[in-house]
């Protein structure tokens, strides 16, 4: 045994050895924002190494107990995460290992992983291409053998208002027929440039920027695949924001979001069909925001799986 050992082992260990000041059982005890890599496989298989904050806990069932071994988990956090794939199975191993370490003290245990997907989009029409971030949260719980896993995202798109749009084409209407008086001959050309003035197109519809939140209670022996959720739930609304954006790209855009007018009644119910039809996902819940250019106040809707106890519109 080496003199380490001897000095370790000759250390006061005051939260085995004392009681509890005061008696109770506690929901959960442990840390709160440990910095770790976290290492993800990206659409291509490819793995990437991204910066993460994780909350590891475990209750403390046994009322007498003074506190748990903290340093116990941050080791098997440190050695889990650098070493390992982000995984539902290595999430479920690193909780085993958690009440493994406890057994004495413990019952259930949970951990939280937050940081930043990062994905290569392309543009629109140009050759381009750039980065976009996705704020990831993956929640992993154990109680027994029993696990789960849920995990939360954000997608941020473009929304333009159906109404403003069908108001600003009536505008545009009533200008024409100020500037082309009934029975006047019409010269193609002539109307072509009017189309091209500011003196045409008087009224534009009001687009803002929208994000759609998202909780995710992810089914047992399911791989979590984040781009291709991401690129789903992007697909449904249609016009998620952009990187790389030249005027070619800018135009597409503008098409886009002309030919695809939406509330935020109709955005989440887009999300809610294309998640109900995934056969991974137990449960969700979706909040969708538009951040109106037209009041101070924002537009917001929430939709949900409808699963008895389940998350609910209540989750945000």
């Amino acid at each position: 045994m080496s003199s380490n050992d001897n000095t370790a082992r000759s250390m006061p260990d005051v939260a085995s050895q004392a009681r509890a000041q005061v008696a109770g059982a506690l929901d959960w005890v442990g840390m709160a924002g440990i910095e770790a890599p976290v290492l993800v496989a990206d659409a291509d298989g490819q793995i990437q190494r991204m910066a993460a904050r994780v909350d590891a806990q475990v209750n403390l069932h046994r009322a007498d107990a003074r506190g748990i071994h903290m340093s116990r988990l941050y080791l098997m956090v440190d050695q889990a995460l650098s070493a390992q794939t982000l995984t539902p199975r290595m999430l479920r191993q690193l909780l085993r290992g958690f009440l493994d370490s406890h057994a004495d003290l413990s019952d259930r245990a949970r951990l939280r992983i937050r940081y930043d997907h990062l994905v290569r989009r392309a543009a629109l029409k140009s050759d381009n291409s750039g980065w976009r971030t996705y704020p990831v949260t993956l929640t992993a719980h154990m109680q027994g053998q029993e696990f789960t896993l849920e995990l939360s995202t954000e997608v941020t798109y473009s929304s333009t208002c159906p109404a403003s749009a069908a108001l600003s084409r009536q505008m545009i209407q009533q200008q024409f027929a100020s500037d082309f008086a009934e029975g006047q001959a019409l010269d193609r050309e002539a109307i072509l440039a009017w189309l091209g003035s500011e003196q045409g197109i008087v009224a534009t519809p009001h687009a803002q920027r929208s994000i759609a939140s998202l909780r995710l209670q992810l089914g047992p022996g399911f791989e979590f695949h984040i781009e291709e959720l991401l690129d789903q739930v992007e697909q449904s609304l249609g016009t998620p924001v952009q990187t790389a954006v030249k005027r070619e790209d800018e135009q597409a855009f503008a098409l886009a979001n002309g030919g695809n007018l939406m509330f935020c009644e109709d955005a989440a119910r887009r999300i809610q069909q294309t998640l109900g039809q995934d056969e991974r996902i137990v449960d969700f819940a979706v909040r969708v925001e538009h951040q109106e250019s037209l009041h101070p106040h924002d537009a917001v809707a929430y939709a949900s799986k409808g699963v008895d106890g389940g998350l609910g519109a209540d989750a945000f």
